[in-house]
């Protein structure tokens, strides 16, 4: 994975865990598409106000333990998922399409 690829995506899990959803906004395209296991959301800002407080839990947090060049412009990230409390909600792969610096298309794997 290139250095400003893997950034962006870790950049992704930082932004939406410190609750900076202008930075969030800058790292996805105008037409973003994130499929999730229970709905998939289509735009940047439809995805942006989401996270701010459309999403079923906030105030959790991200620890992704690696990420790994898919192929030219696709990128995943492995991780799990921690509420409020700090106990585990799941774990995560989400496969990224990355295309000039931007985040294009997140599709997301739970178990």
């Amino acid at each position: 994975m290139t250095d400003s690829s893997e950034d962006a995506v870790r950049a992704y899990y930082d932004a939406i865990d410190a609750g900076d959803y202008e930075g969030f906004a800058d790292l996805l395209a105008p037409g973003v598409v994130h499929e999730r296991p229970d709905r998939t959301i289509e735009g940047r800002e439809t995805l942006v106000e989401f996270m701010r407080g459309g999403r079923p839990q906030t105030g959790t947090a991200h620890e992704v333990g690696a990420t790994y060049r898919n192929g030219e412009g696709s990128y995943a990230a492995r991780g799990r998922l921690f509420d409020a409390d700090g106990d585990l909600m799941f774990e995560f792969v989400d496969a990224f399409e990355v295309e000039d610096g931007r985040i294009e298309r997140i599709r997301t794997y739970t178990r």
